[in-house]
């Protein structure tokens, strides 16, 4: 039996992204979504000999794995505040393991490029970067919170 939320999940990530296809194995069941035109969606049963642990894998070589792409902050608050938003719909973490120390805290000062978090998408832990020098003034998640792609996760006074 196919989940349709985990379905409608997958194609509403693959609409947030950069990939132009995704394909994922789960269980006894094969899903293959595509944006181009010529690619195509199928939901498909594996063969019989089949017995792959759950995997996903990007159907497109062609397409680079160059990792998340860095969210720019580019909305900004009346305050004068940029606003780092999440790239995608994952799990937010604000450390690399539940034993480390948060990435950021309120008041740290941040360089351009210097990870802020870490958001797991499809057991994939991805390294968000700050875009910009500042100060971090507020963290608008809690930690192994659900986030959306769009919402805000950090506010920053530019250096």
């Amino acid at each position: 039996m196919i989940d349709i939320d985990f379905v409608e999940s997958l194609i509403r990530m693959l609409d947030e992204s950069a990939l132009d296809s995704l394909e994922i194995r789960r269980g006894g069941t094969r899903i293959r979504l595509s944006k181009s035109p010529d690619g195509h969606a199928a939901v498909a049963s594996p063969p019989a000999n089949n017995a792959a642990p759950e995997r996903a894998a990007v159907a497109d070589p062609a397409q680079p794995a160059a990792g998340p792409e860095p969210e720019v902050p580019d909305r900004a608050s009346s305050a004068g505040l940029l606003e780092v938003t999440s790239p995608m719909v994952g799990t937010f973490y604000r450390a690399p393991s539940p034993e480390a120390a948060p990435y950021v805290e309120v008041g740290s000062t941040v360089a351009a490029g210097e990870v802020l978090c870490v958001i797991e998408a499809m057991k994939l832990m991805n390294e968000l970067e700050c875009e910009t020098a500042g100060r971090i003034v507020e963290v608008c998640v809690d930690n192994a919170e659900p986030v959306d792609f769009g919402q805000v996760l950090f506010r920053v006074d530019p250096a």
